[in-house]
């Protein structure tokens, strides 16, 4: 599937007219997020490289990239091979290795894309290094730090964290540096538990680069990355790049964490009212959680927005309307536990917007953008996204 322009009045399609559900990316609110990280980072002399799993769509990476290729993130091989056709050669697999990724990588090394890659043990440096041999490459490959507990790597203390940089160097791989994502940033919401995160983050990547120098092992790369951290990081020194990805388009968690406002996130899913039940006070759509995930990630949240929050179909929000409950095909609309607003009078027909919890996986659920400008309600072109592992 290609990019498709709407540029003829002929074929313009309004908001309102779509069938639904349909997912929606506001550019304008996509340009402006995409402007905000990359002048902070480069205010701060640090690379960013954008993190692609939210989007999953050339087009929006060209966004990023105005004038050609750049450094990009990938969660999958899929997303890396996808990539590579529409030239982007610089890339980062942020994944840890299994034996059939470390040959699908090298493939793509074989075929000339820089792809690094992620490892933490001697048994993955080994399989690289095999992998690398199959495919007459000379491999690269980052080590995944723990920065705060969140999933897999090794801490800057770590004492196989000298084992491991060996293994790479026996398995005839190139050691490019170490990566590490604070994710456990997700959870907070104070801005000085967020600088604190971030600082954490950056000291405790600088110190396992140290730790890794002073052994005799060149770390030239020292990547961090997390959408808030990078928005709330004050200091990064030692640091040399940043990678972020739902920062491009942001969501209901972010808004939760502190990182934006409503007004900044650019993905929505139209959907329509199929009907009412205001004895109930309760308005159904057609949009379930396979429109919108089943993700509830604001939950643990000081606000908990349900499945998402509704706005009408210009994107005006209502006050406290969320999609209360879910299920495949089905949303039920309801006003949030405790507010003394009223259930909106819209008939069956009337179209929503449902802002996301989590963007990644609300974009997941479909195979294309509706792209507006913001106060526009023309669909102005259709972008398609890339599927699968």
């Amino acid at each position: 599937m290609r990019a498709t322009d709407i540029r003829n009045g002929e074929t313009a399609a309004a908001v309102g007219a779509l069938a639904t559900p349909a997912l929606l990316l506001d550019k304008d609110r996509l340009h402006r997020n995409l402007d905000r990280l990359s002048s902070r980072m480069a205010a701060r002399g640090v690379v960013l490289r954008p993190h692609m799993k939210t989007a999953k769509s050339i087009d929006v990476a060209q966004c990023a990239y105005p004038s050609g290729p750049g450094p990009i993130t990938v969660s999958t091989l899929a997303e890396a091979e996808y990539f590579a056709q529409h030239g982007f050669r610089d890339m980062t697999y942020a994944v840890g290795l299994a034996p059939h990724t470390a040959e699908r990588a090298m493939r793509l090394r074989k075929a000339g894309v820089d792809l690094k890659v992620l490892l933490d043990s001697p048994e993955q440096a080994a399989m690289l290094g095999a992998a690398g041999r199959t495919a007459g490459v000379t491999p690269s490959a980052f080590i995944e730090i723990d920065c705060d507990g969140h999933r897999g790597g090794l801490t800057a203390e770590d004492s196989k964290l000298i084992a491991v940089a060996a293994a790479v160097a026996d398995a005839g791989a190139d050691l490019v540096g170490i990566l590490t994502h604070a994710g456990e940033s997700y959870g907070l919401c104070a801005p000085e538990t967020l600088v604190a995160a971030a600082e954490n983050e950056r000291a405790v990547a600088v110190a396992a680069a140290e730790r890794l120098r002073a052994a005799g092992h060149e770390c030239p790369v020292i990547s961090v990355g997390s959408t808030p951290t990078a928005h709330f990081a004050e200091d990064l020194t030692g640091v040399t790049e940043m990678r972020a990805g739902v920062y491009m388009f942001f969501d209901l968690v972010m808004h939760g964490v502190g990182v934006c406002t409503t007004d900044d996130i650019a993905v929505s899913v139209l959907a329509t009212v199929i009907g009412t039940k205001p004895e109930r006070g309760s308005i159904l759509v057609d949009a379930g959680w396979m429109a919108l995930s089943r993700d509830r990630g604001t939950a643990a949240q000081r606000v908990d927005q349900g499945y998402g929050l509704v706005c009408d179909v210009a994107g005006k929000i209502y006050p406290d309307l969320i999609v209360s409950q879910a299920s495949q095909e089905h949303g039920i609309l309801a006003i949030r536990p405790g507010s003394a607003h009223a259930l909106p009078n819209l008939p069956i027909g009337a179209k929503v917007r449902i802002l996301p919890n989590h963007a990644c996986a609300t974009a997941s659920q479909h195979e294309l953008y509706n792209v507006v400008s913001a106060g526009s309600d023309v669909i102005e072109a259709r972008w398609p996204r890339m599927r699968g592992w």
